[in-house]
């Protein structure tokens, strides 16, 4: 686990998200190397017997086994954990790692989960399907409906978790006043800000507890690596995430860990050339006549507009829209589409089109898709850095092969 002031020891005069993005987190290393080497090791020696017991204890900084904690995922842990101005962060071997170490952490029997109701399908499956078993309820809802969060919460309810945006349907809960809700009913904030990302938006300074993301998302941005990572409010919360991860084992191998750093470095740069012609793109797809609607936080159109400007820095490179021609015309669509790849994932350099309602989010019942708003027609589009003008014309030739 790693601290801010750890942190800010290093490079401390770096303030612009940027320079945090390729400085934070690095040790200076006694052999000379500018970035982390990787640690490939499975345990590391003690020089005495007391060493060995002082670093169980805790009473002694040192590494023991990478289950536990290596240095080469403590620079990408500490480098997140900066970005997100947190207090400590534990990386773990997948997104969803990361959604069973945080949920486990802080869930118990008979204790009661509020939910987006778009939540990415693997995670609704493990509340729905997994610790249901173990005696955890939850309710899913529209996040975005104070009203209709705060007539679902009860005295049992212990944690908030909120998709924003969401997955695939991109609604924009509103941090803040989630937050103050959690709170005033004894519950924690968990945000995944995976569709943001750290460039975008910093949920614990709008009150949340808890923010983690999918890094093999937009933050790790190549297509390379899969893995996961909670950040923390404070220590105590930091804490009991780590023991969760290390009792369960999903810790990030070293290696994800040194490509997901190395990847890390160029985000400000990857984000926003994505989400520059994820603006033009949407716009393009509003005026198109096969398409009922699209959904970009960008579009004044969309129906949280106005709270994605105030909330983030920026609109994303992630849009969904909807086929006229319903579930045949988008698969069609996925199948004549030639520089778009046809993939599940997202945040990548390449842009990548997928149909959640027969895929991502197929686990999820369809009544349950429908109330969410994963229509049968919803088309997830996650722009890469290609020239906007090429991603056009690869959908209008797609288009006009849907006759």
């Amino acid at each position: 686990m790693s601290s801010n002031s750890q942190q800010s020891n290093s490079h401390g005069n770096c303030k612009g998200f940027a320079s945090r993005l390729v400085h934070a987190g690095n040790q200076k290393d006694p052999l000379g190397s500018v970035v982390t080497p990787i640690y490939q090791c499975s345990t590391f020696a003690f020089e005495c017997a007391q060493q060995g017991a002082n670093r169980f204890a805790g009473t002694e900084e040192g590494y023991i086994y990478t289950r536990i904690a290596n240095p080469t995922t403590r620079a990408l842990e500490d480098c997140v954990a900066n970005l997100e101005e947190g207090c400590c962060a534990v990386a773990t071997s997948s997104g969803m790692g990361a959604v069973a170490t945080v949920l486990l952490a802080l869930l118990g029997k008979d204790q009661h989960i509020v939910c987006t109701g778009s939540v990415y399908g693997a995670t609704f499956g493990l509340i729905h399907k997994h610790l249901s078993r173990f005696g955890v309820s939850a309710d899913f809802v529209d996040t975005t409906d104070l009203p209709g969060m705060e007539a679902v919460m009860r005295p049992s309810t212990k944690v908030v978790y909120v998709e924003t945006p969401s997955n695939p349907t991109m609604q924009i809960t509103d941090i803040r006043a989630v937050a103050d809700l959690a709170h005033r009913h004894g519950a924690l904030l968990v945000v995944d800000s995976t569709f943001g990302s750290p460039y975008l938006q910093r949920p614990l300074t709008l009150g949340a507890d808890v923010v983690l993301h999918s890094v093999t998302k937009s933050i790790n941005g190549h297509a390379d690596v899969v893995g996961g990572i909670a950040v923390a409010r404070d220590l105590a919360l930091g804490k009991q995430l780590t023991d969760s991860m290390r009792h369960l084992g999903c810790n990030m191998d070293p290696h994800q860990a040194f490509l997901v750093h190395r990847g890390l470095k160029t985000l400000a740069l990857r984000m926003q050339r994505a989400q520059e012609s994820a603006l033009v793109i949407a716009q393009w797809l509003e005026a198109r006549p096969e398409v009922a609607w699209v959904r970009y936080p960008g579009l004044p159109s969309h129906p949280q507009h106005e709270l994605a400007k105030t909330q983030m820095s920026g609109f994303g490179a992630m849009l969904s829209f909807e086929m006229r021609g319903g579930l045949e015309a988008g698969r069609r669509l996925m199948d004549t589409v030639q520089l778009a790849t046809l993939a599940v994932s997202l945040g990548g350099v390449e842009t990548l089109i997928e149909h959640p309602a027969s895929m991502t989010h197929a686990g999820i019942p369809a009544d349950e898709r429908q109330k969410s708003g994963i229509t049968d027609g919803l088309v997830r589009y996650s722009v890469g850095i290609e020239d906007a003008q090429d991603l056009i014309n690869d959908l209008a030739q797609a288009f006009t092969k849907l006759d």
